[in-house]
């Protein structure tokens, strides 16, 4: 069986997190919708903000900008969720929802266009690569370390509500 070749442009979306942008690939978002009251989730860190109810799921909440350390955003601009497809085959945690603000842009990308900007200074938790696409600095998420973080946290918070 031959091997597919890699397509030469791949659809993205840059979310706005505060005042960083996520790069995504388009396929990874699920759903943008407006911030519904959260599910406190017992001994949290800050940066998981609760669980949402979305489409008969309990999906986990980020904070992305509190989970790296970054900046919060412009406080007028209408708060939203991303609901994103996880990515760790995880049944348990098939979504995680991360607050957005501002609408997500869609933008088609190649190689030639994300420049890596990381200095070699430790990335930020959250933060796999920090990049430049276009004119806009962006940061690839580690959604695999963040859904794993989650599981983790989850299944304690399950222990310890079944006690």
């Amino acid at each position: 069986m031959s091997e597919q070749p890699l397509p030469r442009e791949i659809r993205c979306v840059l979310v706005p997190v505060g005042q960083l942008r996520l790069l995504l690939p388009n396929a990874t978002v699920a759903e943008v919708i407006t911030l519904p009251t959260p599910e406190p989730v017992e001994g949290a860190p800050d940066w998981l903000l609760g669980r949402i109810a979305w489409r008969g799921w309990r999906v986990p909440l980020v904070s992305f900008t509190k989970l790296a350390g970054a900046p919060e955003g412009d406080a007028d601009l209408a708060v939203r969720v991303a609901v994103l497809k996880a990515l760790g085959n995880n049944a348990r945690l098939p979504f995680v929802a991360v607050l957005t603000q501002g609408f997500p842009r869609l933008t088609t990308l190649n190689a030639e266009l994300i420049i890596p900007t990381h200095d070699g200074a430790p990335l930020p938790p959250g933060v796999k690569a920090q990049v430049l696409v276009r004119d806009d600095i962006a940061v690839i998420p580690d959604l695999e370390g963040i859904e794993g973080e989650l599981a983790t946290l989850l299944s304690l918070d399950e222990q310890a509500g079944a006690a």
